[in-house]
């Protein structure tokens, strides 16, 4: 099981668990297992085609899955997964 911490707009999703529990090989699945468990993530972290949307950033042991194997990157229980919404703003 990993653990993945859920930034504070997605709160509502997990009862206002901060992180959870969740099985899965690698990222695709864990995020499928997410869905399952909580529903509604998918229409957050997905466009229409089903790609993951380009302002949604996912760390697996602080390390960006754009610079592993995407969603195919491998999970082992304990790893530590975190959903990033990108903030943008400022002048």
């Amino acid at each position: 099981m990993a653990n993945i911490k859920i930034p504070s707009p997605l709160l509502k999703l997990t009862n206002n668990e901060s992180e959870v529990e969740i099985s899965g090989s690698n990222v695709k699945e864990l995020l499928t297992n997410l869905e399952a468990a909580h529903p509604g993530f998918n229409e957050r972290l997905y466009d229409e085609s089903g790609s993951l949307r380009r302002f949604i950033n996912i760390y697996v042991n602080e390390e960006d899955i754009r610079f592993l194997d995407g969603e195919n990157t491998e999970v082992k229980d304990s790893d530590e997964v975190s959903i990033i919404p990108a903030i943008a703003g400022g002048k």
